[in-house]
């Protein structure tokens, strides 16, 4: 029955295709969906599948009831938060716990079945747990998008969630301070990580952030410088006639749309509307730019985002323009689009819809996130980005005004203020292990050296975003799986010196 019911699990993940809208959310929730699956695999393939299959005890799948707002008692508002454990690895009464936090998406049951935390949980002998975070996948009330219940979405009150969860676990097992608690996340959620370790050094031990993006920054300029170095990395299959190639293409595309002879644009990218200026121009150039800045982001874990493909395509075509074309007509068919959406009308529409999902990723919420702490804006008006300048600073701050009611001002103002409240790149803590990969654009806002003995930070040189955090493969990379051993031996040692009383 449980083997049923997973098999179906798999099946929708393999179904779920992309609604019509094509940009980089819809590379964000085809990586959603193919993770599920990849933790699928590894968790059946450690059952052992079918055989093990019988034996499976699934996970407990709970809610716990959470304060709207905890820093204001007298709001008696609440809303129901999902949270799953996983005791099959446990040594009772005094093993460790590893928390694994979840982030601007929905979580599911392998959040403590499968990854880089359940195979250390596996070798510590450690309880897992793990917690969606507020406002996405079901951990949300039914008004809660509106502009007036969405306010209550921060990452500050998402710290005070775990806060009240590891009582919450504490309390259902009887943990002591014997148990000791390691967290885990990964992207926002490693940011999530390191915050809760430092905010809350008195309730987590230790903790591991991957690709955590720790400072907040208003124009991310240097996302894209990222992205034309990994496009040029040879490493990777990038080459300096690929990144020509892309920047070639754009500059093509720009001068197609400065002379307003757009009809040939919306006929050979397959534009599901006709594109009016100035905005949908926009909004174009960005769906092109995302192809790329999403296989860059997510290289090699998927069969769509691989930057040596993407270079062949591109290196091999006529032209420029016409590899850029093909390049598109290939992503297309990966996400499964008859045409292309480059309406900014249709995307204000999907951003300002408050219908709620329980599954997937949540994008007005995480929107309403940048405009309100952390600003993220991959913008190209920097000579060394490769795509438009179309793709502005003020094009995506406008939408906190047109969305949230949010002036611009109030943005940057918030960035600066989520820099002083968690100390952006220098959050002076302990025990805590930055992972990131050179191919990432984020790490650009991590912490790439060690801050301290116990604030370190782990490099992995031809890796893109949270590469340490799937399962261990046999064909992962040597400088991974050097990684994975410098994480696992660490954890290890921390383990030892909690259980001295250090």
């Amino acid at each position: 029955m449980i083997a049923l019911r997973l098999l179906l699990l798999l099946f929708v993940l393999l179904l779920a295709g992309a609604d019509g809208a094509w940009n980089q959310r819809q590379i964000r929730k085809k990586i959603h969906q193919l993770r599920q699956v990849q933790n699928f695999k590894s968790f059946y393939s450690r059952l052992g599948f079918p055989k093990g299959a019988s034996l499976y005890v699934p996970p407990v799948e709970g809610y716990i009831t959470q304060p709207l707002d905890h820093f204001n008692r007298r709001n008696n508002d609440t809303y129901r938060q999902r949270y799953w454990i996983n005791e099959e690895f446990w040594k009772r009464p005094d093993g460790p716990v590893f928390l694994f936090i979840g982030g601007e998406s929905a979580e599911s049951e392998f959040s403590v079945l499968a990854g880089e935390h359940v195979e250390l949980a596996q070798k510590h002998q450690a309880l897992l747990v793990s917690l969606e975070h507020r406002y996405y996948g079901a951990s949300i009330n039914q008004d809660g998008l509106t502009l007036e219940a969405i306010r209550f979405l921060s990452s500050q009150q998402a710290l005070a969630d775990l806060a009240s969860f590891h009582l919450f676990v504490s309390q259902k097992y009887n943990l002591t301070q014997k148990n000791t608690w390691i967290c885990f996340g990964g992207s926002y959620p490693g940011s999530l990580s390191a915050w809760f370790r430092l905010k809350f050094p008195h309730l987590v031990y230790a903790a591991v952030a991957s690709s955590a993006p720790v400072r907040a920054e208003l124009d991310f300029t240097d996302y894209n410088k990222v992205v034309a170095q990994s496009l040029s990395d040879p490493v990777i299959g990038g080459s300096a006639k690929c990144l020509d190639r892309v920047k070639e293409s754009f500059q093509e595309v720009d001068s197609i749309l400065h002379t307003g002879n757009v009809s040939k644009l919306e006929k050979d990218f397959s534009s599901c509307s006709p594109l009016h200026a100035p905005d949908d121009y926009a909004e174009f150039v960005g769906n092109l730019a995302d192809i790329f800045m999403g296989a860059v982001q997510y290289n090699m874990e998927t069969p769509g985002s691989d930057v040596r493909k993407i270079c062949e395509r591109l290196v091999g075509a006529e032209s420029a323009y016409e590899g850029l074309r093909l390049v598109n007509s290939i992503y297309m068919d990966y996400i499964g689009l008859q045409c292309v959406e480059n309406s900014h009308e249709k995307s204000l529409s999907d951003l300002r819809n408050t219908k709620i999902n329980p599954v997937g990723v949540g994008e007005r919420q995480w929107y309403y996130q940048t405009c309100t702490e952390f600003g993220y804006y991959q913008t190209c008006e920097d000579s060394s980005c490769p795509f438009s300048p179309l793709i502005s600073l003020k094009s995506q701050v406008d939408l906190c005004t047109e969305i949230f009611q949010i002036p611009a001002e109030s943005v940057r103002q918030s960035v600066k203020f989520t820099n002083e409240f968690y100390g952006a790149d220098h959050p002076k803590s302990s025990r805590i292990i930055f992972v990131n990969g050179d191919v990432d654009p984020w790490h650009a806002l991590s912490v790439l050296k060690n801050q301290s003995r116990s604030e370190i930070a782990i490099f992995i040189n031809g890796t893109a975003h949270c590469a340490n955090m799937g399962p261990s493969r046999s064909t992962d990379p040597p400088s991974l799986q050097k990684a994975r051993e410098e994480i696992a031996s660490k954890i290890g040692e921390w383990l030892q010196s909690a259980r001295r009383g250090e």
